[in-house]
Order: C-alpha cells, then sequence, then structure tokens
C-alpha cells in the first residue's frame, strides 16, 4: 500500500474525498455496501483505501481492471470486500493512446492538475497546451508548477508565458527539494482534496509528491536526474497510485508521458483558447477554417492584433487532431451510436 502513515489510521469517508455527489448515486438496496476508493490498479488485481484502512479488493470474474482508475469510488461487500460497482466520476483525466480504442485512464475525482514544468529546455508552451486542453476536459482545476525556477536570472519571463495560454489560469513557481514544497501548495491540499501531478519526466513530479505525503525512506517515490545534453529526464514513476497528504487531501502520482495525442478535448480546446472560440459564431461561414474566408471574425481580429497568430496556428493543428483522433460517434450506417 503507497502512502504516509496517515492511510493506515481510522479515517472518515469525508476525510477520503467522499461527498454529496456520491451518496447521491447509492441506491436503497446498496444500503449495506461500503464505499472505498481506488489506490492501486494493476493487470490482475486492485486495492483500496476505506474508513477502516487500506483493503485488497476481490474482483468479480472476468472483471476488466482497464474500466478503473486511481482515485473512483465503488460500493464493496463488507468483509469479503468484493467489487460490486463503479461510482460517477466526478472528474476524470485520460487520454488516448495511439492505436487504441479506448481511452487510458490516469486519474479520478481529481480537484486539482497540477501541470508541472522546469524553467529550462522543458518549458514548451505548444506542449503546456496540450496539458491544458487535458486538465480541461478533465473537468480539474489546472495549475501550472514551475520548477527549477533558481536556474534562470528572471523567472517571471516563464510567469508570464504561462499564465497568457489561459484565461484566469493560476501559475505557482515551487522548489521540490525545498522544506517547504508542502506548504506552497497547501491552499489545493485540504482535507478531503485531491491532486494529481503531470508533466514530463525529470521535472520534480515524483519529489514533489514524496514532499506532499511526507513520505518514509521505504515509501518515498523513486526519482531521476536529468540528461545534461537536452534537459529532460528519465521516467522514474511507472504506474499510477494514491498517497496521502501529511496536512490532508489525497495526491496521485503519474508517469510522465512521452507522447500526449489530443483528443475526445472539443471543450477543453474552447476553454483554452476561449479568444478564439468565442469569435466563430460571428465568421460568416458557420464551418469557416479562419485561414481565408471573407467575413471571417477571427481573422479580423488577427489583423487587429488581438489574437496572437502564432496561438491560433497552434489551435488550428490542436483542433485538426482533435478531429481526426476522436472516434466518430457515428455507426456504419450514419446513426449515432
Amino acid at each position: 500500500m503507497t502512502g504516509s502513515d496517515q492511510e493506515h489510521r481510522p479515517l472518515t469517508l469525508a476525510a477520503l474525498g467522499w461527498s454529496d455527489f456520491f451518496a447521491a448515486q447509492c441506491e436503497p438496496d446498496e444500503a449495506g455496501l461500503v464505499p472505498v476508493r481506488i489506490a492501486t490498479v494493476h493487470r490482475a488485481r486492485m486495492s483500496a483505501i476505506s474508513e477502516a484502512g487500506p483493503i485488497r479488493l476481490e474482483l468479480p470474474v472476468h472483471t476488466n481492471t482497464g474500466d478503473y482508475t486511481v482515485g473512483d469510488w465503488v460500493l464493496v461487500e463488507p468483509g469479503t470486500h468484493l467489487l460490486r460497482r463503479l461510482l460517477q466520476r466526478r472528474s476524470v483525466l485520460a487520454r488516448r493512446v495511439e492505436g487504441s480504442k479506448t481511452p487510458q485512464l490516469a486519474g479520478a475525482n481529481i480537484d486539482t492538475l497540477f501541470i508541472v514544468t522546469s524553467c529550462n529546455a522543458d518549458f514548451n508552451v505548444a506542449r503546456l497546451e496540450r496539458y491544458l486542453a487535458l486538465a480541461n476536459e478533465s473537468g480539474a482545476e489546472p495549475v501550472i508548477l514551475l520548477t527549477k525556477a533558481d536556474l534562470v536570472p528572471d523567472v517571471r519571463v516563464y510567469r508570464e508565458q504561462a499564465a497568457a495560454l489561459q484565461r484566469g489560469l493560476t501559475v505557482a513557481s515551487v522548489n521540490p527539494r525545498a522544506p517547504d514544497a508542502a506548504e506552497a501548495l497547501a491552499a489545493w491540499c485540504g482535507a478531503g482534496r485531491t491532486v494529481a501531478l503531470v508533466g514530463s519526466s525529470g521535472v520534480g513530479k515524483s519529489t514533489l509528491v514524496n514532499a506532499l505525503a511526507d513520505a518514509s525512506e521505504t515509501e518515498l517515490q523513486q526519482t531521476g536526474d536529468i540528461r545534461a545534453h537536452d534537459a529532460k529526464g528519465r521516467h522514474t514513476t511507472t504506474s499510477r497510485s494514491l498517497h496521502a497528504i501529511a496536512g490532508g487531501g489525497w495526491v496521485i502520482d503519474t508517469p510522465g508521458m512521452r507522447t500526449l495525442h489530443v483528443s475526445d478535448a472539443a471543450s477543453g480546446l474552447e476553454t483554452l483558447f476561449a479568444e478564439i472560440s468565442e469569435l466563430t459564431h460571428l465568421c460568416r461561414f458557420r464551418d469557416c477554417s479562419h485561414e481565408h474566408e471573407p467575413g471571417c471574425a477571427v481573422q479580423a481580429a488577427v489583423k487587429q492584433g488581438t489574437i496572437d497568430p502564432e496561438r491560433l496556428a497552434r489551435w488550428r493543428k490542436l483542433d485538426l487532431e482533435n478531429k481526426a483522433k476522436t472516434p466518430d460517434a457515428r455507426g456504419p450506417k450514419g446513426k449515432r451510436r
């Protein structure tokens, strides 16, 4: 089992992240079942955390563990811990892997998604936009965390570039190895709250998990070094897990993502590129590509200087990718599935 001693002490459902949203889903005939939260998911087994502490779930025959993810709430039979039902998620972090017909689940019921990037060659606005589209679509609040700020003369340059990517976006800088790292993130990590970390390998995600969880030496997530020639890190986290945060709340660690395809993220892109999406209904043509059509409100904004042409080019690339990689919702005869 993962995390600190907090996971091994009796907990309340509220401390685990339970809320009225989940309680309202429980049917009267399920009153005898016990709500538990999934802590780890493996190919043939899953573990969870209950009010009494960590448990191993008994899985019904033919259970597909790929249908579950860390942070999920499920109902189980008391005593046997036999899994009976998955509750609807309040938020879910998922991405579609190349060649896969179904999205890969990375975490559920997340309140805040920390997008971690470092102030070096890893900092890339185009990649950050991909993470933001993913976060927006998940339903979690995105927060960009800047690490390795001590390596640059002025961290404000990175802050301003990151903050300009989305309206109302919060950007913070943190030193994962500093004694006050957990305190710097405390505003998002209150009791019953759940945060998750995503970002490239080597930017300090596992170190931040260790700082938040206040883990013992035997529980620490392995951390890796940065390759000097390209400022990129080695993969250290290889699976997802739920950790108790020392001061309350929970954190989900996720593996580094070498490739991040945008799919199933139409609303996430609308939020990310709000200055573009809010103008599209003003275009003369409903199917305007915002490239060369007459009466295009988006191109007019570019000429007026209110929309960055490079930003528009990145939107166009992600929009086309999302349409190409999102499965058609229509069946073979054009009927909606």
